[in-house]
């Protein structure tokens, strides 16, 4: 019998998921209970206990009776509450795309006993969440390798925390997909560990691989789950694309005369901070000044040409416009470019944004100055287009 405490009650998930009333609550309480939730919804805090001590700090002045502190699932159902007035049924529209991306992942990290847990299992999903999966083993190094064969980025995070006095250090493998996964990596002998929820207080839900694919079988019978999982794989992420164009650049060394700051990943990532000052909620233009010379990690002779082959089907029209034309833009700076030329630059709409991507591109060239990481950069541009949050695969 496997210790794994899972959700597969025979109700759907949104009768499961039915919430405690918080109008049962006395006032205060009440109140401590939304301010909590609010600094979790807006992500000003991502703990409970944190934002449960800042909501009681900032409506309270003095001690507050343990009566009138909420509990964690209290906190929980505020936040659902919250998601259900400002984003209405389609929190609920990327659970099954969250539940396969988890599967999808889970498969390749297979030898390592996966464990889904948290709201893509529990079908409390909202504007923010990521899958949360536990794996096991006594090598976070052998996990990551499963996503360096499969050239996925990740990022590693050493976290440490200190409860009852005592500070333990988890690590976690933050997976670069369109909804962000994170596995915390435990101890090969924690596997049947029973790990306890800090919202109820119970055993935790958690699921492995096959009790996920059960899940799925029975939440969604029309479903093939096998063909959908091939869709996933066969449909790249266009952002692990601009990842994986962009990072060669840190190898491609530039003139120093015309280039004093050196590599071209460098000069990217100034140039997309200045766009980024001037038009922080234009993706297409950020995507223009932070992918404009991807061209020079194939083939520096034809840059241009190079990075829109590299990314077609990859970017919008505008975008291919801006990076197509930004060296005649240089030319228009120079006094090079003919006035017929000049012409049909000028008539496109986006001739203005044009301009200032050549002047950003002009300006990006400073040595030591300090830049946005790629990752932050890929991270910022994806939620731009991430508003509704349930993107399309």
């Amino acid at each position: 019998m496997s210790n794994d405490h899972v959700l597969l009650s025979k109700a759907p998930t949104n009768q499961r998921n039915a919430e405690v009333p918080i109008m049962q609550l006395t006032k205060l309480r009440r109140a401590i209970a939304h301010e909590a939730a609010r600094l979790l919804y807006l992500n000003e805090e991502s703990e409970y206990y944190r934002a449960k001590q800042k909501a009681s700090k900032r409506l309270c002045q003095g001690w507050v009776k343990p009566a009138d502190l909420p509990t964690n699932a209290e906190i929980r159902d505020a936040v659902q509450s919250l998601a259900r007035t400002h984003e209405g049924p389609k929190r609920l529209d990327a659970l099954l795309d969250m539940r396969l991306s988890a599967l999808r992942v889970m498969r390749l990290v297979s030898k390592f006993h996966p464990k889904l847990i948290g709201s893509v299992l529990t079908g409390h999903v909202r504007q923010g969440s990521d899958i949360d999966i536990h794996v096991f083993s006594d090598s976070f190094e052998s996990i990551a390798n499963c996503f360096d064969l499969e050239c996925i980025p990740y990022e590693i995070e050493r976290k440490k925390v200190r409860k009852d006095g005592i500070e333990t250090t988890y690590t976690h493998i933050h997976v670069r997909e369109v909804y962000p996964i994170e596995l915390t990596v435990y101890r090969d002998a924690m596997r049947s560990h029973v790990f306890t929820s800090s919202i109820t207080c119970k055993a935790i839900e958690r699921a492995s691989m096959h009790q996920l694919e059960e899940l799925l079988r029975y939440e969604y019978p029309n479903l093939n789950v096998e063909h959908q999982l091939n869709e996933l794989n066969e449909t790249p992420d266009p952002f692990q694309v601009y990842y994986a164009l962009l990072l060669p650049l840190e190898n491609v060394k530039q003139h120093p005369k015309t280039h004093p700051e050196g590599d071209a990943l460098y000069h990217s990532l100034q140039v997309y901070d200045l766009a980024c000052d001037e038009m922080p909620y234009d993706e297409e233009f950020l995507l223009a000044a932070l992918l404009h010379d991807v061209g020079k990690g194939i083939d520096s002779t034809a840059h241009v040409e190079s990075a829109l082959e590299a990314l077609d089907g990859m970017i919008s029209e505008r975008t291919h416009w801006l990076i197509l034309n930004h060296m005649e833009a240089h030319r228009i700076y120079d006094g090079t470019l003919g006035s017929r030329a000049h012409r049909r630059l000028r008539e496109n709409e986006s001739y203005g944004e044009l301009i200032l991507l050549s002047e950003c591109d002009r300006a990006g060239r400073v040595a030591g100055v300090e830049t946005s990481t790629l990752e932050d950069a890929i991270d910022y541009i994806r939620s731009l287009g991430d508003e509704d949050w349930s993107r399309n695969r």
